[in-house]
């Protein structure tokens, strides 16, 4: 049975106080493997004993830790430059000066202040004086599947440590749509404010360096000010140095890291009683474009906007390049090492631009400040939204370890390999896609989830091959040797699952039927034929012809790559006569 916890001024009269700096609400893992609760002056007292932050979400344990180090960099000024971190790096009581700091703002960091609620507004009201259901900021109930949430349809109530959790989370990652209007919000049109975009982290693809303990996290996410690519201002400073927010927008541009990272998206008011909080008032608050953003916010990929140019008459225009939940890291690794591989004359700059975050990183290495076969622990983590963003449709969350010699901007050798080697395991995963869709077409079969399904266990199965591959290139003399490794891994494990598949097609694959294609040609298929020009398709997604295979029923020498007969890839299959087609052919 949990034990009630009284709440300061609980049954006095006096206010409800849930002090953020002394009140256990943040979720952490401890190094040991434990979980547990810890206030903010805990967390960074034990930064060193913890492994990392914990969240109800992946997306919230990534607001959570920009509100830290929107904390640690208010707190150190910086750090000024290189050597100001590196002293840091060096000192295990680095965060010593947090607990005064939060104590002179210790007013701020009250969840239940009556006059500067924590990241709230004060007297938030809708002209009905209504109060919503929490499911407004409770992110992991999906709308319309109540049934695949770990929680009930609707959240009838939270603890105070877990509102101060989705409080954070609602400002960085709230859906967009019409919202109810605020009473005094200039933007309120017939009692609602229309769609004005999710919350600033929604629309980025998050991006952090994890190290082995919650203080190595973010002293390695704690940009220095002399960092080129980032533009930093004297005026810079996060949400709870600020005169508390209205309910309309402030109208004003972002100033650097610690506005963003404590960027005020919506203006909230918890509902609560002395026992929790059952409520919530929720409206819109400072819209933030993302275009050109690149030089304030280092924890997302770019990428250069052909519309967005033609439409503003104005070159280049980035924009955050968001996470697909459907694809691995390791799949859009190039993403994380894009802007230095361009070899262009685009004088406006490249196409993609990768995470600032990671060339600082790679800065820590180049100036010695970071073993060079230090590995890079990458933390991904983003939002899909659906139907007009109004819903959350899918979290991102994944790792990826690399070495830093891919971040070297003087030699792009190993990145270039490691994306290319993604690029290798792409083409082979859709070769087995093909096969699997042949062999269905050979028992006039529906294609696309056979289809599906053998791409997605094919990728599954490179999966972590690729993941120690890339780690291993750190001790890798040789880049091209080391992809040839690879290659050969990939021809293994592909043609082992495109065997399979084909052991399993059955005897109507094998048998075969007469295939009429969308031109109307008319091609005999069987499984003996899909395997030939599966082999053929895999050779030449790795670049090579391949040893020589016996294969098929009755081990049937199949016929080399080159012998496949010519016609569209990899939709329909060959223009050609029946005879030259023909199972028997290949008997």
């Amino acid at each position: 049975m949990t034990q009630k916890t009284e709440l300061p001024g609980a049954g006095t009269g006096e206010a409800l106080s849930f002090d953020l700096i002394s009140r256990r609400w943040i979720q952490v893992l401890r190094s040991d493997g434990s979980q547990d609760e810890l206030s903010l002056g805990q967390v960074f007292a034990r930064a060193g004993e913890l492994r990392r932050v914990l969240g109800d979400l992946a997306t919230q344990e990534f607001a959570v830790v920009r509100l830290l180090l929107a904390i640690a960099h208010d707190v150190l000024d910086g750090p000024g430059d290189i050597e100001e971190w590196a002293e840091l790096w060096g000192d295990p009581d680095c965060f010593a000066p947090v607990q005064a700091y939060l104590e002179e703002h210790r007013e701020r960091f009250d969840l239940l202040h009556p006059v500067t609620p924590f990241l709230q507004t004060s007297g938030l009201r809708t002209a009905k004086d209504e109060v919503f259901s929490l499911n407004r900021i409770v992110a992991d109930v999906p709308a319309g599947e109540p049934f695949f949430s770990a929680r009930l349809p609707d959240v009838d109530r939270l603890t105070f440590a877990e509102a101060a959790r989705w409080i954070v989370h609602v400002h960085a990652y709230d859906t967009s749509g019409i919202k109810t209007g605020m009473v005094d919000d200039d933007r309120v049109k017939g009692g609602k404010v229309y769609p004005l975009g999710t919350g600033w982290a929604g629309g980025l693809g998050g991006v952090f360096v994890e190290g082995d303990t919650l203080r190595e996290t973010l002293l390695l996410n704690l940009v220095a000010a002399d960092t080129e690519e980032l533009g930093f201002s004297p005026d810079d400073r996060p949400a709870w140095r600020r005169e508390p927010c209205g309910p309309g927008s402030d109208g004003r541009s972002a100033t650097g890291l610690r506005d963003l990272y404590t960027w005020q998206s919506r203006r909230v008011r918890l509902h609560h009683d002395a026992d929790g909080v059952d409520g919530v008032v929720l409206g819109y608050g400072d819209p933030l474009a993302w275009r050109n953003m690149h030089r304030l916010e280092p924890m997302t990929p770019w990428r250069r906007s052909p519309a967005q140019e033609k439409k503003l008459g104005q070159s280049p225009v980035y924009l955050p390049l968001e996470h697909d939940p459907a694809r691995s890291a390791w799949r859009g690794i190039a993403a994380l090492l894009a802007d230095r591989l361009e070899e262009t004359g685009n004088a406006e700059g490249p196409s993609r631009l990768r995470p600032r975050i990671l060339e600082w990183v790679a800065r820590l290495v180049t100036e010695g400040h970071l073993s060079r076969h230090f590995l890079v622990r990458t933390r991904v983590t983003g939002v899909r939204y659906g139907t007009q963003q109004s819903v959350v449709d899918e979290v991102a969350d994944d790792r990826l370890v690399m070495p830093v010699v891919l971040l070297h901007a003087q030699d792009p050798t190993y990145a270039h390999q490691a994306i290319s080697a993604a690029e290798d395991a792409d083409r082979a995963v859709r070769a087995l896609g093909d096969l699997a869709a042949d062999l269905a077409r050979a028992t006039g079969a529906e294609e696309e989830g056979p289809k599906s399904a053998a791409r997605a266990e094919g990728f599954d199965a490179l999966d972590h091959p690729y993941r120690g591959w890339l780690s291993a290139m750190a001790e890798a003399c040789d880049p091209f040797g080391h992809r040839d490794t690879w290659h050969r891994q990939v021809r293994e494990t592909v043609g082992r699952l495109g065997d399979r598949l084909i052991a399993a097609a059955g005897d109507a694959a094998w048998e075969g039927r007469i295939h009429t294609d969308t031109k109307g040609g008319s091609h005999w298929l069987n499984a003996g034929l899909a395997d030939v020009w599966f082999r053929g398709r895999l050779a030449r997604a790795l670049g090579d012809s391949g040893p020589p295979r016996t294969g098929g029923r009755g081990g049937a020498a199949a016929a080399p790559a080159d012998d496949r007969p010519p016609g569209p890839e990899p939709t329909g299959l060959p223009e050609t006569d029946l005879a030259a087609t023909d199972p028997e052919v290949y008997a």
